[in-house]
Formats: structure tokens, C-alpha cells, sequence
């Protein structure tokens, strides 16, 4: 969608309009940006994600969503996460339940195009949603696994890194575990 730059959108323009819409588009502060196709690694990656996540989380009060599930943050940022895990009730903005406002954990995997985005001005958006736990950012270019974490006492976030196949990344706030090897399938090698 070509937007005006000087038609701004309410929100509820933009969800009728993207509940209308083929194509998908994030939303913020009255802007509306059209998502772009994604490469095949980074399909693999968030594949490999979810479908080990849907997994582990099957018997338990925990529900993981691909890319189609829509979230909102409190200052009003409507995205579409590579993988989003809710556990406990999961919490709708409307009767629809298409946009999810209360998920643990968010995985977005990084394309050359959205990296400063992911690191930036959606990072800090993720963060101001309350239960929000883990932010996890995955590199499709190389080995490259980025875990923020917010810490229980004070909600600052804290940074870990993972670089090899063999590392396995704990994500204590849905009690999942990802092999970097599994993350990376058909990727690499």
C-alpha cells in the first residue's frame, strides 16, 4: 500500500483496513507500513522456531503463534512477530482476538532491511508491554542468537549472546529450550 504521507490513520481505520487487506502492515502512530516478503532463511528460521516451540509447549497453558498473529503494545505499535508465546490467558485488544496485547515471549528473526528497526524503535515498543519476559532476536546471515531478558526485580533487561551450533538457548520464561543447531536446520551447511 502506498500511504499518504499526510493521511494518518486511527486505529480503528487501520484495523479495518488491515482486516480487509491480502497483505499485512504495522501500524504506528498513525502510519501504516506494508510488510515485505521474507527469504528463505528466514522462513526456515522462524519454522524451525515455532514449530520446536508448539511442541514443547503443547500440554501446557502456553500458546505460540507464527507470523500472522498481530501484537499491540501500550503505546500503540501493531507488528507482526516472527513467533509470539502467550502463557495463561491469552488477552485480545477485541472480539476479533487477532491482536494479541499480553505475550512472554517475542522472536523476530533479522532481515537486512529491518534490523535497525528490530533493535530500535520495536525494541523498545516490546519492552513497554508489561509481560513481555524475552525479546529474542535471531540472525539469518550467520550463527547469531540475541536473548534480552527482563529481570524480575527492577525490569531491566539483560543481554546474553549464543554463537554456535552446539549452544542451547534457554528461554526460562515459557520453560523452553532451542538447540542453536535446530534453530539453524537447513540453513547452514
Amino acid at each position: 500500500m502506498a500511504t499518504d504521507p499526510q493521511k494518518r490513520l486511527t486505529i480503528p481505520e487501520y484495523l479495518a483496513f488491515e482486516r480487509q487487506s491480502e497483505l499485512r502492515h504495522e501500524y504506528l502512530d498513525g502510519e501504516v507500513f506494508a510488510m515485505t516478503g521474507a527469504s528463505r532463511a528466514h522462513n526456515l528460521i522462524a519454522g524451525n522456531i515455532f514449530g520446536e516451540l508448539w511442541s514443547q509447549l503443547k500440554k501446557r497453558p502456553c500458546e505460540a503463534y507464527k507470523e500472522g498473529m498481530r501484537v499491540r503494545t501500550p503505546a500503540g505499535l501493531f507488528t507482526y512477530p516472527d513467533v509470539a508465546v502467550v502463557c495463561g490467558e491469552p488477552r485480545f485488544d477485541d472480539v476479533e482476538f487477532d491482536t494479541l496485547l499480553n505475550p512472554t515471549l517475542i522472536v523476530e528473526v533479522l532481515s537486512p532491511s529491518t534490523e535497525a528497526y528490530d533493535r530500535g524503535t520495536k525494541a523498545k515498543q516490546y519492552g513497554s508491554i508489561p509481560t513481555l519476559k524475552e525479546y529474542v532476536l535471531v540472525a539469518q546471515s550467520r550463527i547469531l542468537v540475541e536473548q534480552w531478558t527482563r529481570n524480575g526485580e527492577d525490569g531491566d533487561w539483560q543481554r546474553s549472546e549464543l554463537i554456535r551450533p552446539e549452544d542451547a538457548l534457554e528461554l526460562r520464561s515459557i520453560r523452553c529450550q532451542l538447540l542453536l543447531s535446530g534453530v539453524y536446520e537447513r540453513v547452514f551447511g
